[in-house]
């Protein structure tokens, strides 16, 4: 059974990088960081977009390193299941990160 955490990993993923990076999202307005500046830019889409994109990072890794030898349907859940988490981080995220609704 240690095959089916294996097909929810990716999900799993998702829905901690979508939690992380809301709660970043709101953290960043609340210390208003979209008006505070660094070499790069402003503070809050540098966060947001680091976040995004080693979350996308780590996906990536599952998608390299979370295997299933044997069961060839077995396999192919748990690759469903990683691309399944990528493909979410990566749309769902995505807007988030590319717009600011700080009031």
């Amino acid at each position: 059974m240690i095959w089916m955490a294996r097909v929810l990993a990716g999900p799993i993923l998702w829905g901690a990088l979508f939690s992380g990076i809301y709660g970043l999202h709101g953290l960043g307005c609340g210390l208003d960081w979209p008006n505070r500046e660094t070499p790069l830019g402003a503070l809050h889409p540098l966060a947001m977009i680091g976040a995004w994109l080693l979350g996308l990072a780590l996906h990536a890794a599952l998608i390299r390193w979370n295997r299933v030898s044997g069961d060839a349907r077995q396999a192919m859940l748990v690759r469903a299941g990683n691309w399944i988490g990528a493909v979410a981080s990566a749309a769902t995220l995505f807007p988030v990160i590319a717009t600011s609704t700080c009031g």
